[in-house]
Order: C-alpha cells, then structure tokens, then sequence
C-alpha cells in the first residue's frame, strides 16, 4: 500500500513526512528531521563549541609531532611551510563540513554527508564509514602522550614503554568513565581544560620569544640559519613525497578536531549560528598559535635532539629554556593535563558518533550500543571507544608507537575527508539534488581539500628513497591497515544486505522512528521478500 508523502526541501535534503500509519515495508518514510541529546539546558552554546573545537586540537599534537615532522622532512623551513599549509587546508575542510553541517543539522558529522550524496549502493558509505569510525576512531594516540608526558613530568629517565601505555589507559578510563556517570561534569572539565590548553600554549610560545632573544639555558641552536637546508644521514627522512606526505599526515593529525562541533550539532543551541562563529574562531587562534609554537622550538631545540625527542617535544624545550628548575619539571604536568582534555573532548564526540551508527542498526548489538542507560548518557558507545582504543594501545609491539598510531589514525580520516568533498562537488554541481546550504564553499576550495586529502592517502603507499620509517616500522604498514579497515566496511556491507537476506528470503529498509524521549531512532528492519508472506520478520 502506498501513501501520500510531503516533500519538504530544507536544508538540501528532501525529506518525506508519513500522513498516516506506515507499514514496514515503506522504504526512507522520514518524519521531521530533529535529533534531540540534552534538553535545551544542557545544550552547547559559542563559547562551549569554541572549547570544544580547541580541546580536539590543542591536544597531543601540537605537543608531541613537532619532532616527527622535523624528522621526516630533515628541514626547519620546509617543517615550517607545511604547518602553514596545513592551516590553509584546515580552513578549506572547515568549509566544506560547515556547508554540509548547516545544511543538515543533525548529529553525526561525515555519517549524514556521506548518506546525503551516495545514495547508491544503498547503506554502503554508511558500513564503511561505521568500520572507520568504530575502528580507527580512538583515542590511543592521545592517551599514550598523556602517559609518556606523565612520566618525563615524574623524572624518568625512559618516558615510554608499556608504564606509558598504562597511564594512558587509566587516562582513557577516567574520560570515558566521567562522560558516562556525569555527563555535564564532562562538558564542563573540557570547557576547563579548553582555557588551560590554550595558556600553556601561549606560554610556549612567549618562551619561545624569549629563547630568540637569548633567554635560554642551552647555546644558540642556529635553526633559522640556512633554514631550507635538508638534513640526511641516519633518522632523517631526507624529504621527498613519503617524508612529506607523513609530515603532513602529522600536522593534519595536530590540527584535528575543526570538525568536531559537527559530530555533536544536534547538541548545540541554534547549530547555524553556532557553528559559523565558533568554527573560524576556534580555527583561526589555533593555526596563528601552532605557527608560532613551532617557531618557539625551532628557536631552542637543535635540530638532532629535536629529530630524536620524539612525543615529549614539549618537555625537551621546557628543558632547555628553564633549565632544571621546578618549572622545567611542573610543566610537562601542565602538558599532560592537556593532553588530557584532548581525550574527553575525543571520548565525548566519537561516542555519540558511535552511538548514531547504533542507533541506525548499523552495528552488531546496536540496540546495547544505543542505549543512554543508566545516566541518560551513551554509556555504552563511551565503553565501545574505551575498547577499541585500549586494543589500539596495547598491540604495538614493545617501543614508540605514536608516530605509528597518529599515522593510521590521521590517514583513514584523510579517505573519508576526500569522499565527503566529492560528494560535496556532486551535490553542488547536479541540480537534480536541489542542495541548499546557509553556507557556500568554492569549486577550487573544494578541489584543494580533496586533492589534499588523496595526496595523504596515496603517497605512504609509495616506498621512500631511504631506509627511514616511523617508528621502525615497515612503510607500508599504516596505510595497508587502514586500507584493510575500509574494505571490512565493504565486507560487511555485502554480508548484512546481500548475503544474509539472499539466504534468509528478507531485504533491509530503513525506518525512522522516535522514542519516548525526543531521540530520533533510525532502524535498518528485514521485511521478507517471500511469496506469500510480506512484513517484518525481525
């Protein structure tokens, strides 16, 4: 039996409104669109998503990555030029994802873009961005910086290992852990943390302006001297486009977390106002202050101890500008506090993005991963998360790994980052879409964020002139897991709607429903397709 559908073009999306009871069998029967997490009291405001955008940011990267980007390249200038251009490409991924998140106001972030501009095959970027978002969304990288900057901060004389990786699991476990029992306390810890982020990095880089004017306890290091001079020899990358590429999957990686108001714009108030101001603003600040920061180190770190000072880049200069001062021991704390607010303001936007994924059925047991039981938090997407990012954490064999963790984490963000911009380009240029946004971005801004974005996923394939790898792993490592990853998603994909119903006499169609609290319930439902016999059979 068919019905009457409303078509109401809003926001790009044409969106059907049921007038009457609708069977199971009624495929994309949508009614209004509106997702509803907090009441509007608990709702996030400019200033909270300001915080939120820089406590995804200013996190481990700015403090850790400095030293493996340097590595890569083996040149201050160069170093220096792709943190520019890694601001530049951020504000063109900021438009891109401000287009599509004022156009769908939702929570979700690159789940309901992706839907929005590959229809077809039906549900496929939906499995393969779910096995990306579950899989390599976590907060290892994060954590284990926390840890490693734990134990230079306490005086170790080796800040890695498996105590470092255990720190940063009790660090994931107390995000995870506060989001879950008291969620507004969590909001509230990373607004905090938000303000202390950005003091310890105006403070290294005022230090670092005292270091240029001699105000250090080290000899000058000549950094700026020739500075588009490539280092070589054992550690270096020598530049070329692996190194280069890997530099910039670090920067990016640094820089993440422009998009993270996006994940939650069902929790903002008045998301269109939201997101316009608080996005460039929050970019903005951090892309001058990374800049900046990174002069500071150039300007008191010489280039072979920062080539091998790996994560604690940050406790290094800390060093070499106060000496072995009280200072010099209390800040790497400061750092480690840091780091983490980066993996609340992680922990808080991956979990409701995973909770989406459940609540669309997307995931096994998503009906478990869904719930907001006990304290109307999404406790059990919050321990989803913990899983995968203690997995992440402890399976590196015995060493560093952060490179390694970053790499893979950054590049698997990079393949959906380029999809969600052609999808972006497909929308804008086939009328037959009818795409309307508050927000316009440009054809070559477009363009830049995707040709980027491929760069990074391509070149680490590419074997690098010399024998130098992240972390002493084989180069091809990274880029073959997050490869592998994508295609589980496409495995999956073909397993839950095509092999499943074609022996079990069913097809999947989606049915967007409401609970009893306002929360929008999207569920996948196997209706038979056998002779005879039609409905739902789940």
């Amino acid at each position: 039996m068919s019905l009457p559908l409303k078509h109401d073009h809003h926001g790009g999306e044409e969106r059907h409104v049921a007038q009457a009871n609708v069977s199971a069998e009624e495929v994309g029967v949508v009614k209004q669109q509106e997702t509803y997490a907090y009441d509007e009291s608990r709702k996030i405001g400019i200033t909270g998503a300001v915080f939120l955008i820089l406590n995804k940011m200013i996190g481990t990267g700015i403090f850790s990555t400095p030293s493996g980007i340097f590595q890569s390249t083996g040149s201050v200038g160069v170093a220096l030029m792709l943190w520019v251009i890694g601001g530049i490409l951020t504000f063109c991924g900021m438009s891109v994802f401000l287009e599509f998140g004022l156009a769908i106001p939702r929570s979700g972030g690159e789940k309901n873009y992706l839907e929005r501009a590959y229809k077809h095959p039906k549900y496929l970027a939906s499995c393969v961005l779910a096995s990306q978002m579950v899989l390599l969304g976590f907060s290892s990288g994060n954590a284990l910086a926390f840890g490693r900057y734990v134990l230079f901060a306490s005086g170790s004389s080796s800040p890695d290992g498996w105590v470092a990786r255990g720190i940063g699991i009790a660090g994931a476990t107390f995000a995870v852990g506060i989001h879950a029992i008291t969620p507004k306390w969590g909001i509230r810890l990373f607004n905090v943390l938000g303000v202390f982020k950005v003091v310890v990095l105006l403070f290294i880089v005022f230090s670092g302006f005292a270091a240029l004017a001699g105000r250090r306890r080290v000899p000058d290091p000549h950094n700026f001297d020739n500075a588009f001079r490539i280092e070589d020899g054992e550690g270096y990358g020598n530049g070329g486009a692996y190194g280069y590429a890997t530099a910039l999957l670090r920067i990016v990686y640094s820089y993440k977390g422009w998009e993270n108001a996006n994940y939650v714009v069902g929790e903002l108030k008045n998301p269109r106002k939201t997101l316009a101001i608080a996005a460039p603003i929050a970019i903005g600040g951090v892309t001058i202050l990374y800049v900046l920061a990174n002069v500071a180190y150039f300007a008191a770190i010489p280039k072979t101890e920062l080539a091998t000072s790996e994560v604690i880049v940050a406790g290094v200069f800390f060093r070499n500008v106060f000496g072995n001062s009280a200072a010099a021991r209390a800040l790497p704390a400061f750092v480690a506090i840091s780091n983490l607010g980066n993996v609340l303001a992680v922990s808080f936007a991956h979990a409701r993005l995973n909770q989406e994924l459940a609540k669309e059925g997307l995931l096994p047991l998503s009906r478990f991963w869904a719930s907001n039981k006990p304290f109307n938090a999404p406790a059990a997407a919050l321990f989803l998360h913990w899983i995968v990012t203690v997995i992440v954490l402890v399976a590196p064999p015995a060493g560093p790994a952060y490179n390694f963790i970053t790499d893979m984490y950054t590049q698997g963000g990079a393949w959906i980052n380029a999809f969600v911009g052609i999808g972006l380009l497909y929308l804008q240029w086939n009328k037959k879409e009818n795409w309307t946004s508050p927000w316009h971005t440009y054809f070559p801004i477009t363009i830049i964020y995707v040709l980027a974005n491929f760069f990074l996923c391509i070149v680490p394939f590419i074997p690098p002139t010399t024998s130098w790898t992240a972390d002493g792993y084989p180069y091809y490592v990274f880029p073959i897991v997050v490869i592998g990853v994508l295609l589980l998603g496409v495995v999956y994909w073909g397993f839950w709607t095509k092999f499943l119903p074609a022996i079990g006499g069913y097809k999947v169609v989606a049915e967007r429903t409401y609970d009893q609290e306002g929360h929008e319930v999207i569920r996948y439902r196997k209706v038979s397709t056998k002779h005879g016999r039609s409905g739902p059979i789940d």
